[in-house]
Protein backbone atom coordinates (compact mmCIF):
# COMPACT_ATOMS: atom_id res chain seq x y z
CA UNK A 1 0.00 0.00 0.00
CA UNK A 2 0.93 3.63 -0.62
CA UNK A 3 0.71 6.16 2.17
CA UNK A 4 0.36 9.71 0.99
CA UNK A 5 -0.38 12.81 3.42
CA UNK A 6 -1.61 16.01 1.48
CA UNK A 7 -0.80 18.94 3.25
CA UNK A 8 -3.25 21.83 1.52
CA UNK A 9 -5.68 23.85 3.54
CA UNK A 10 -7.95 24.69 0.42
CA UNK A 11 -10.83 21.63 1.19
CA UNK A 12 -11.73 21.45 -2.49
CA UNK A 13 -7.97 21.25 -3.56
CA UNK A 14 -7.26 18.77 -1.34
CA UNK A 15 -10.57 16.71 -2.26
CA UNK A 16 -9.03 17.11 -5.60
CA UNK A 17 -5.80 16.28 -5.40
CA UNK A 18 -6.82 13.08 -3.25
CA UNK A 19 -8.93 12.00 -5.71
CA UNK A 20 -6.40 11.93 -8.62
CA UNK A 21 -3.65 10.33 -5.75
CA UNK A 22 -6.55 7.52 -6.06
CA UNK A 23 -5.20 7.02 -9.53
CA UNK A 24 -1.86 6.32 -8.79
CA UNK A 25 -3.35 2.45 -7.97
CA UNK A 26 -5.97 0.99 -5.67
CA UNK A 27 -3.58 0.20 -2.94
CA UNK A 28 -2.81 4.19 -2.22
CA UNK A 29 -4.29 5.54 1.11
CA UNK A 30 -4.30 9.22 1.24
CA UNK A 31 -4.85 11.26 4.51
CA UNK A 32 -5.24 15.28 4.08
CA UNK A 33 -4.48 17.61 6.67
CA UNK A 34 -4.75 21.75 6.58
CA UNK A 35 -2.11 23.33 8.66
CA UNK A 36 1.98 22.12 8.95
CA UNK A 37 1.33 21.51 12.80
CA UNK A 38 -1.41 18.80 12.42
CA UNK A 39 0.83 17.09 9.49
CA UNK A 40 3.63 16.97 12.56
CA UNK A 41 0.92 15.46 14.80
CA UNK A 42 -0.05 12.89 11.82
CA UNK A 43 3.50 12.03 11.05
CA UNK A 44 4.60 11.28 14.82
CA UNK A 45 1.46 9.07 15.13
CA UNK A 46 1.98 7.18 11.45
CA UNK A 47 5.42 8.13 10.50
CA UNK A 48 5.26 5.06 7.89
CA UNK A 49 4.21 7.86 5.50
CA UNK A 50 5.42 7.33 2.01
CA UNK A 51 5.04 10.29 0.82
CA UNK A 52 4.63 13.88 1.95
CA UNK A 53 2.65 16.39 -0.83
CA UNK A 54 2.63 19.97 0.67
CA UNK A 55 1.55 23.68 -0.37
CA UNK A 56 4.06 26.35 0.41
CA UNK A 57 1.37 28.79 1.22
CA UNK A 58 0.09 27.30 4.83
CA UNK A 59 -1.70 29.03 7.83
CA UNK A 60 0.41 28.42 10.81
CA UNK A 61 3.73 27.79 8.84
CA UNK A 62 5.04 28.11 5.55
CA UNK A 63 5.76 25.30 3.52
CA UNK A 64 9.93 26.03 3.01
CA UNK A 65 9.90 25.96 7.48
CA UNK A 66 7.88 22.73 7.21
CA UNK A 67 10.09 20.88 4.58
CA UNK A 68 13.24 21.73 6.93
CA UNK A 69 11.39 20.01 9.97
CA UNK A 70 10.71 16.93 7.46
CA UNK A 71 14.35 16.58 6.33
CA UNK A 72 15.69 16.61 10.16
CA UNK A 73 12.37 15.08 11.92
CA UNK A 74 11.85 12.20 9.09
CA UNK A 75 14.88 11.92 6.72
CA UNK A 76 13.73 8.89 5.23
CA UNK A 77 10.28 10.43 4.05
CA UNK A 78 10.04 12.08 0.37
CA UNK A 79 8.38 15.44 -0.08
CA UNK A 80 6.37 17.07 -2.94
CA UNK A 81 5.61 20.42 -3.00
CA UNK A 82 2.74 21.16 -5.31
CA UNK A 83 1.78 25.24 -5.09
CA UNK A 84 0.61 28.28 -6.97
CA UNK A 85 4.24 29.84 -6.38
CA UNK A 86 6.09 28.45 -9.67
CA UNK A 87 8.69 31.13 -9.44
CA UNK A 88 12.20 29.79 -10.39
CA UNK A 89 13.66 31.28 -6.66
CA UNK A 90 10.44 29.27 -5.02
CA UNK A 91 11.20 26.01 -6.88
CA UNK A 92 14.68 26.21 -5.83
CA UNK A 93 14.47 27.25 -2.44
CA UNK A 94 12.16 24.49 -2.11
CA UNK A 95 14.52 21.79 -3.59
CA UNK A 96 16.90 23.01 -1.18
CA UNK A 97 14.70 22.65 1.98
CA UNK A 98 14.26 19.03 1.07
CA UNK A 99 11.45 18.64 -1.18
CA UNK A 100 12.21 15.95 -4.16
CA UNK A 101 10.30 17.81 -6.47
CA UNK A 102 8.01 20.66 -7.59
CA UNK A 103 4.71 20.72 -9.37
CA UNK A 104 3.20 24.03 -10.33
CA UNK A 105 -0.68 23.69 -9.83
CA UNK A 106 -1.07 24.97 -13.10
CA UNK A 107 0.27 21.22 -14.37
CA UNK A 108 -2.28 18.05 -15.62
CA UNK A 109 -2.94 15.93 -12.86
CA UNK A 110 -0.89 13.47 -15.52
CA UNK A 111 2.25 16.02 -14.64
CA UNK A 112 1.39 15.11 -10.88
CA UNK A 113 0.57 11.59 -11.42
CA UNK A 114 4.06 11.25 -13.20
CA UNK A 115 6.09 13.45 -10.61
CA UNK A 116 4.48 11.30 -7.74
CA UNK A 117 6.00 8.16 -9.61
CA UNK A 118 9.13 9.50 -10.19
CA UNK A 119 9.57 10.71 -6.67
CA UNK A 120 8.73 7.40 -4.94
CA UNK A 121 10.73 5.32 -7.58
CA UNK A 122 13.58 7.50 -5.36
CA UNK A 123 14.11 9.75 -8.21
CA UNK A 124 13.69 14.08 -8.13
CA UNK A 125 11.11 15.81 -10.02
CA UNK A 126 10.92 19.47 -11.22
CA UNK A 127 8.94 21.48 -13.95
CA UNK A 128 10.16 20.46 -16.83
CA UNK A 129 10.07 23.89 -18.99
CA UNK A 130 10.33 26.19 -16.20
CA UNK A 131 11.86 28.73 -18.11
CA UNK A 132 10.31 28.70 -21.09
CA UNK A 133 6.81 28.87 -19.33
CA UNK A 134 7.68 31.98 -17.94
CA UNK A 135 8.52 33.54 -21.06
CA UNK A 136 5.50 31.91 -22.69
CA UNK A 137 3.42 33.26 -19.87
CA UNK A 138 4.98 37.31 -19.97
CA UNK A 139 8.17 36.38 -17.57
CA UNK A 140 7.82 36.69 -13.71
CA UNK A 141 4.75 35.81 -12.00
CA UNK A 142 2.62 38.43 -10.53
CA UNK A 143 3.72 38.61 -6.74
CA UNK A 144 7.39 38.94 -8.29
CA UNK A 145 6.69 41.76 -10.18
CA UNK A 146 4.54 43.47 -8.68
CA UNK A 147 6.79 42.89 -4.98
CA UNK A 148 4.03 41.37 -3.36
CA UNK A 149 4.21 38.84 0.20
CA UNK A 150 3.33 35.65 0.61
CA UNK A 151 0.28 36.88 2.16
CA UNK A 152 -0.67 39.32 -0.22
CA UNK A 153 -0.56 37.17 -3.01
CA UNK A 154 -2.70 34.46 -0.99
CA UNK A 155 -5.30 36.85 -0.74
CA UNK A 156 -4.94 37.88 -4.45
CA UNK A 157 -5.29 34.36 -5.32
CA UNK A 158 -8.82 34.41 -3.65
CA UNK A 159 -9.81 38.27 -4.56
CA UNK A 160 -8.85 36.54 -8.49
CA UNK A 161 -11.63 34.02 -7.86
CA UNK A 162 -14.54 36.74 -7.07
CA UNK A 163 -13.91 35.99 -3.07
CA UNK A 164 -15.60 38.76 -0.89
CA UNK A 165 -13.49 40.22 2.09
CA UNK A 166 -15.13 38.27 4.49
CA UNK A 167 -15.13 34.93 2.53
CA UNK A 168 -10.74 35.51 2.24
CA UNK A 169 -11.13 36.05 5.99
CA UNK A 170 -12.78 32.92 6.47
CA UNK A 171 -10.89 30.82 3.94
CA UNK A 172 -7.37 32.00 5.17
CA UNK A 173 -8.35 32.49 9.39
CA UNK A 174 -7.96 35.96 9.16
CA UNK A 175 -9.82 39.48 10.52
CA UNK A 176 -11.67 41.14 7.90
CA UNK A 177 -9.22 44.01 8.98
CA UNK A 178 -6.07 42.24 8.17
CA UNK A 179 -7.60 41.31 4.60
CA UNK A 180 -8.50 44.92 4.19
CA UNK A 181 -5.23 45.47 5.08
CA UNK A 182 -3.62 43.37 1.98
CA UNK A 183 -6.10 44.44 -0.18
CA UNK A 184 -4.92 48.26 0.15
CA UNK A 185 -0.96 46.91 -0.04
CA UNK A 186 -2.39 45.06 -3.57
CA UNK A 187 -3.98 47.98 -4.60
CA UNK A 188 -1.19 49.91 -4.40
CA UNK A 189 1.16 47.48 -5.95
CA UNK A 190 -0.65 47.39 -9.03
CA UNK A 191 -1.33 50.72 -9.31
CA UNK A 192 -5.39 50.22 -9.44
CA UNK A 193 -8.18 51.60 -7.01
CA UNK A 194 -11.00 48.80 -6.64
CA UNK A 195 -11.19 45.13 -7.08
CA UNK A 196 -12.31 45.02 -10.74
CA UNK A 197 -9.23 46.79 -12.24
CA UNK A 198 -7.39 44.43 -9.70
CA UNK A 199 -9.05 41.75 -11.47
CA UNK A 200 -7.97 43.03 -14.91
CA UNK A 201 -4.17 43.56 -13.97
CA UNK A 202 -4.46 39.90 -13.24
CA UNK A 203 -6.27 38.49 -15.87
CA UNK A 204 -3.62 40.71 -18.40
CA UNK A 205 -0.58 39.07 -16.57
CA UNK A 206 -1.90 35.48 -17.53
CA UNK A 207 -3.83 35.34 -14.13
CA UNK A 208 0.07 33.66 -13.53
CA UNK A 209 0.27 33.63 -9.57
Amino acid sequence: MTRILVVEDHVLVREAMAQTLQRLDEQVECVGVKTADEALEELERNPDRDLAVIDLMLPDMNGFSLLGILAKRFPELPAIVVSALDDSASIQRAMKSGASGFVPKSCSSEELLDAIRIVLDGGIYTPKEEAGSARRRGGAPIQERFGLTTAQTRVMELLAQGKTNREIADLLGLSEGTVKVHMSAIFRALNVTNRAQAVLVITRHGARL
